[in-house]
């Protein structure tokens, strides 16, 4: 009973055996996947796709790399708009390895403002991208009425999560701890009770070099258990309880 709470499966590189990948997933033990948007026309396609799926659930966001204040705002429209078919507001956040222009920073800081008040507003969690600006990321969200977060793939340090977990955050483990030091550390050190799974797949991925899948999620859950020496039962449970209080997902 594993979900996939971060994923892109609108990407088009998943439109020629998009349900050969969600049959795998199902193969691997996770019941549903939690599809993020970037952008206004993908929010549109992402919640048709979903709509009467039983394994596909509809986020909508605006990526970072998106420096438009008018673009989000009709994001922020389109979430009010849909509050009912959305499980999510995500991907959204800061970057600052996209652009290293103060200009730049302001325009995203904004932004992720305007959308941590929505999330308050309509009750949604938010999945946050901070690459580059976790500590950034984290103290710009506390100032905010935001309180249901998801760093997703944190790659700070965990001096610069205990910030976020004393403020209720929790954080999304990808595949990619397979290969990152920096999460396994993280992962090592932060609380099960604060943690998800999530592919982000097409990327961060086991093997960077292969697309990534939602079948992958089960990798985030033996590395959990390997890291803090308990079962990948007990990790499956404690997580599943930890996205249905989040997400308000019956049987996550």
């Amino acid at each position: 009973m594993l979900t996939d709470t971060h994923c892109h499966l609108a990407d088009s590189r998943f439109d020629a055996d998009r349900e050969e990948v969600i049959a795998r997933a199902r193969v691997a033990g996770v019941t549903r996947a939690v599809v993020m948007g970037e952008n206004h026309e993908e929010n549109l396609r992402i919640l048709e796709m979903c709509r009467g799926d039983d394994f596909l659930r509809a986020g909508a966001g605006h990526y970072p790399s998106f420096l438009d204040v008018r673009m989000a705002d009709r994001t922020v429209a389109f979430i009010r708009e849909n509050r009912e078919h959305l499980v999510a507001i995500g991907e959204v956040g800061v970057d600052h390895r996209i652009t290293e222009d103060p200009a730049d920073h302001e325009v995203q800081d904004r932004i992720l403002r305007s959308l941590a008040g929505l999330s308050a507003e309509v009750d949604l969690p938010m999945s946050v991208h901070s690459r580059s600006a976790g500590r950034h990321a984290i103290a710009l969200l506390l100032d905010t009425p935001a309180r249901k977060v998801v760093m997703h793939a944190f790659d700070g340090k965990y001096g610069s999560a205990l910030p976020g977990l004393e403020g209720g955050f929790f954080f999304s483990v990808p595949p990619s701890i397979v290969r990152s030091r920096q999460k396994q550390k993280l992962v090592k050190l932060l609380p099960l009770d604060r943690l998800l799974l999530e592919s982000d797949a097409h990327v961060l991925g086991p093997d960077p070099k292969a697309r990534n899948e939602p079948c992958n999620c089960k990798v985030s859950a033996e590395w959990i258990a390997e890291l803090k020496g308990i079962s990948v039962e007990e990790v499956v449970e404690v997580v599943a309880e930890n996205t249905r209080s989040l997400f308000n997902l019956p049987g996550s």
